[in-house]
């Protein structure tokens, strides 16, 4: 294999998930064997299906319109655009790289916040502690990522031996096959119980058995209740909990002890704080809970609407083949009833390769996959994932290592020392620091969970510098949680189409179900002011794409594209401006430290002009091309 053959390989969708270059309603025999189409996971197409990326009476090989216009990349415009850009992406670079000199005037100021490094003598920015976390402990993960399969086919061959048995049923014949499903599933589940309670102990100590209490509570509700509370039940519940553990705290035992008889009364000295003491590998356990809220609500809405359909397997009367079935059946189709059971509950919950962080699958997806190994999973496509997870970590060792954007942020340095254009380049490669400190651990634990023969979706479709549509970024950052969150909140809600969504009425309906979305993904994240404003913030910029899109209707521009592109790309630039300053808020700098940054920013025409026109209309073009 050529290198050109092999990084071709490499940066294709479907090594990244064959998701994104198949239907979701192509059983993944014909999706892992029939050539892959080129489908932009993030984008909807008109006339195609808004969550598959493909049209509903099937596969199509580019949703390219017949009038489209010709192609732009070899066009003098576009030439003068690849020289703009030749000249501006390594200044961008050069420009942070100069700010993290030693010899800078400012470099003493930040430079407690720095580590030592191992790149060129270099200091590295490991000052992010949600990333430093996940940094200082790969080498360890590294050996639970080997460690964990490896002891499952031992466990798997020692069962498999112990299950010999005489069954009288044709080897290949349907009830063979069944058979060997209901066996595999419960050899997985046996396992993934057993390793979920010491993986569990390990990172948790203690507090464990608070997680335990969460989870029966949950799986009570769900099976005691009267079948029509369940959902608000569960909706009550999760979203109590989420307050709870930011406000209380973690429920620490001592605080506990406190207001129950037969102790001292003074939280140092009873014993829940001896309980406290072990508190495992990851004390703030709460603060990991939130991504297992999401498996509690998944666990119990698939198990009503499970009640909702007639008795029996909904695979067996649809014909299906189990063992080939596409990712919308996985989803969407109901386990059986008796799978709904606390063993299977418990094994999904804390399915230790997705526990920390995700990637999100539903309750159904886990289960069919327990039963049959996805074919999407082969040996080279995994080792290629594992692959681009090496390049990607080695990126960002070269960013933190070169560019220290985020100490610099952090170090509360007065912004009036630093020009506009260098101004609006920290908090650019912010940004990208936040996207690579999460694409990181959700790739690790993705490629940790396919090495186990489990699929989930791939969280991050694109880099975050490749996108001008907010609706289209959002599909595309922390995808499973975004489809998650369509499944569960936005389509229950009434969605953004049908009948009850048409004229004004329907439109604001729309806006408010984006509104409440946002709503829950802030106060999912954090219990905190500046992640609700985020939310709110995001649904507010989300707003002038989706009215634009009603003022400037693509079909009458037709006779003028020139005009409707230029069009566009103001547009695009007023999104870009308004993503970077959501997202700064919520996770970097917060509100004031965004005003300050806005104000050196916009403090200049030379920084207005610079920043808006040279930086991202070039780009916007590009992509949109």
């Amino acid at each position: 294999m050529s290198f050109l053959v092999y990084a071709q390989r490499l940066f294709s969708l479907d090594t990244l998930d064959t998701r994104f270059t198949a239907s979701t309603r192509t059983p993944t025999t014909a999706s892992v064997s029939e050539k892959p189409l080129r489908i932009d996971p993030a984008k909807s197409v008109p006339g195609l299906d808004v969550q598959d990326g493909v049209s509903k009476s099937g596969p199509v090989e580019s949703p390219r319109r017949a009038n489209a216009q010709p192609s732009k990349w070899t066009t003098p415009e576009y030439f003068l655009y690849y020289v703009v850009i030749g000249i501006a992406v390594p200044w961008m670079f050069k420009t942070v790289y100069d700010l993290s000199l030693p010899s800078h005037p400012n470099y003493p100021k930040y430079e407690h916040l720095l580590s030592p490094g191992w790149i060129l003598g270099r200091k590295v920015d490991n000052s992010d502690q949600q990333y430093s976390g996940f940094r200082d402990n790969i080498p360890y993960m590294i050996l639970l990522l080997i460690f964990h399969p490896l002891l499952r086919r031992l466990y798997e061959k020692c069962y498999s031996t112990g299950q010999q048995n005489g069954s009288t049923s044709a080897k290949g014949s349907w009830t063979h096959q069944h058979l060997q499903a209901d066996a595999r599933l419960d050899r997985r589940v046996r396992f993934d119980v057993g390793f979920a309670f010491i993986y569990v102990l390990a990172l948790h100590g203690a507090s464990s058995f608070k997680i335990f209490v969460i989870l029966y509570v949950n799986y009570a509700l769900a099976k005691a209740l009267p079948r029509s509370y369940v959902p608000l039940a569960t909706w009550v519940f999760n979203i109590g909990i989420l307050f709870a553990n930011e406000l209380c705290k973690g429920y620490p035992y001592a605080e506990v002890a406190r207001f129950l008889p037969l102790t001292d009364g003074k939280a140092d000295q009873n014993w829940g704080a001896l309980l406290d003491s072990y508190c495992g590998l990851l004390p703030r356990w709460e603060i990991m809970f939130n991504i297992t809220v999401l498996r509690l609500i998944s666990f119990n809405l698939d198990y009503y609407w499970s009640l909702n359909g007639p008795g029996g397997s909904a695979v067996e009367k649809k014909q299906l083949d189990q063992s080939d079935l596409s990712e919308r059946s996985r989803v969407d189709l109901p386990a059986k009833a008796h799978e709904y059971s606390f063993r299977n509950y418990i094994a999904y919950a804390l399915y230790s390769p997705l526990y920390l962080t995700g990637p999100i699958l539903t309750f159904n997806d886990y289960i069919s996959q327990l039963r049959y190994t996805p074919r999407s999973i082969a040996r080279e496509r995994t080792i290629l994932y594992g692959v681009r997870f090496l390049i990607s970590l080695l990126t960002m060792e070269i960013m933190i290592h070169f560019l220290h954007a985020v100490a610099i942020s952090k170090s509360q340095l007065p912004w009036a020392g630093y020009t506009p254009f260098q101004l609006s380049m920290l908090g650019y490669f912010n940004l990208h620091h936040i996207w690579l400190k999460l694409l990181l651990p959700w790739r690790f634990f993705r490629l940790w969970a396919l090495l186990d023969s489990i699929d989930p979706p791939e969280n991050m479709v694109r880099c975050m510098s490749d996108n001008y549509s907010a609706l289209a970024f959002w599909r595309g950052w922390h995808r499973s949680y975004n489809r998650w969150i369509v499944r569960y909140i936005y389509i229950p809600l009434g969605g953004s189409g049908g009948p009850s969504t048409h004229g004004t009425w329907g439109k604001g309906r729309a806006v408010l179900n984006i509104l409440a979305v946002f709503t829950f993904v802030a106060l999912w994240h954090d219990i905190q002011l500046r992640l609700l404003i985020w939310g709110w913030l995001i649904t507010l910029f989300v707003l002038p794409e989706v009215l634009a899109g009603y003022a400037f209707p693509k079909r009458k521009w037709q006779s003028s594209p020139d005009a409707y592109r230029r069009i566009c790309g103001i547009g695009a630039v007023g999104n870009i401006l308004m993503m970077m300053a959501a997202n700064l808020v919520g996770f970097a700098v917060g509100l004031d430290g965004l005003k300050d940054l806005l104000r050196g920013i916009v403090g200049s025409y030379s920084g207005k002009l610079f920043n808006v026109d040279f930086f991202l209309l070039e780009p916007f073009r590009l992509m949109r091309e």
